[in-house]
């Protein structure tokens, strides 16, 4: 006799998934939108940062890299000790920190003045304002061949001008020259000149802030107070000026930053001759004429961690101002 077969039970239903809550769906698109620029950063900024620390503790040579492999990395501090004990880089860093912060405070000085000029309404403000960013706009290779080309000593016209019409013995290298005496002071020529053209490349950015941030204070105030006698110089400094503290503070340290790392402008000009080699162009220097990728590392961590006390200082003082 035949036994019957016994029927195969059905296999249990699959749990149904709970659905997304609407912030749940939100994050999930957030992490969506968000990932290229991630991977984006890592690949271009954070890998790059990666390879600088690396190579700033290996004992390699630019040459070396293809040949490089794991087992054969050879890790030492003497990159960062002979960088440290460099007295040329303690130059450079001298070198760095005057031209950031005279640039900084020179940018945002001038950008509140011309702000200031053309604050009021006048007949071609519009036209000048839009003449003002000019500089700003205007592709750095384009601007410094303008200024290499007007302060030539040979066919310039600064020094045309200097020697027919100032007085001047004979023509100026303005970007050659380390030093000139100038009565009892002795005046840095050529960091001088990359100050002036990093201050007239970079103000027009401090003028749009300060402009926006002045059209934010309210005219009653100021109406009050000229009414109640107070002169420009008194409504600038008790009303104008505290309103724009924040806004020219964070200005001084992004530009301060931008420029304690600039290296166009500088090599542009003078190619760090005439007392104008910053640390950009040390470590261009190191990595390109000596061929020494592991100082160059060296000099730009050393760099990195000089830009980070300034950030950790900036932050300090925001924090004790919100306190």
């Amino acid at each position: 006799m035949r036994t019957a077969e016994r029927p195969v039970p059905d296999p249990p239903p699959e749990p149904r998934r709970k659905p997304l809550t609407l912030s749940q769906r939100e994050d999930l698109h957030g992490r969506l939108l968000v990932g290229p620029t991630v991977i984006v950063v890592l690949l271009f900024a954070v890998l790059p940062f990666l390879a600088v620390v690396l190579f700033a503790f290996l004992d390699v040579r630019l040459v070396d890299i293809p040949r490089l492999y794991i087992d054969n990395l050879v890790f030492t501090g003497e990159n960062v000790a002979a960088v440290w004990n460099s007295p040329r880089f303690w130059s450079a860093a001298t070198t760095t920190v005057v031209y950031a912060a005279s640039s900084s405070a020179g940018a945002v000085l001038v950008g509140l003045a011309v702000a200031l000029a053309l604050r009021r309404p006048f007949r071609g403000r519009g036209l000048i304002r839009a003449l003002v960013l000019v500089p700003y706009v205007l592709p750095v290779v384009a601007a410094a061949t303008i200024w290499k080309t007007l302060l030539n000593p040979g066919y310039g016209l600064v020094n045309a001008v200097g020697t027919q019409w100032l007085g001047w013995a004979e023509p100026i290298a303005f970007l050659t020259t380390t030093s000139r005496d100038l009565g009892p002071f002795e005046v840095p020529v050529a960091l001088l000149c990359v100050i002036a053209f990093e201050v007239w490349k970079t103000f027009p950015l401090a003028f749009l802030f300060i402009t926006a941030r002045l059209q934010a204070v309210p005219e009653d105030i100021e109406e009050a107070a000229q009414i109640d006698g107070a002169g420009k110089t008194r409504t600038f400094r008790h009303l104008l000026l505290p309103e724009l503290a924040g806004v020219m503070a964070l200005l001084a340290v992004l530009r301060f930053l931008w420029s304690f790392q600039n290296f166009n402008d500088i090599y542009l000009l003078t190619g760090g001759a005439g007392g104008t080699e910053v640390l950009a162009v040390r470590v261009y220097s190191e990595l390109v004429v000596r061929a020494n990728i592991g100082t160059a590392s060296a000099t730009g961590l050393l760099m990195t961690g000089m830009l980070l006390v300034v950030v950790a200082v900036y932050a300090w003082m925001i924090k004790r101002e919100r306190a």
